[in-house]
């Protein structure tokens, strides 16, 4: 049986139904890609980019970050946490400070190949 198209502008179909098929089998869950969409929302907003540039540099503090990007400890300490929540950044206290730094290698990774991405569509 001829499977329908889906948009009546689909008279045929560029890829064959076996594509298809493997296609779709090997797509990731709708609730892995939705956690993969609000993980991406997170790096939707401008302070939280700043605070990242930052903390691609080094471990900071929050008064580094106060400092660093002229903002007040409230505003910074709320995007953290956001960024924390969603295993973006980690911290460490030592005393009284808390230091933080990007979760991982693949948060660096994001980072880079943004910024190349943004950079090459501008050449």
């Amino acid at each position: 049986m001829k499977k329908q198209p889906i948009y009546d502008a689909c008279i045929s179909k560029c890829a064959t139904n076996d594509y298809i098929d493997q296609i779709k089998e090997h797509l990731p869950s709708d609730q892995l890609l939705l956690e993969l969409a609000n993980f991406f929302k997170v790096f939707g907003e401008h302070t939280r980019i700043r605070i990242l540039s930052a903390l691609y540099q080094r471990e900071l503090c929050v008064c580094d970050l106060v400092e660093i990007l002229g903002m007040n400890q409230s505003a910074i300490s709320h995007q953290l946490r956001v960024l924390r929540t969603s295993k973006i950044v980690r911290y460490r206290k030592e005393g009284k400070n808390v230091y933080y730094t990007l979760d991982d290698e693949h948060v660096y990774k994001l980072l880079d190949d943004g910024l190349e991405h943004i950079k090459e569509n501008k050449q």
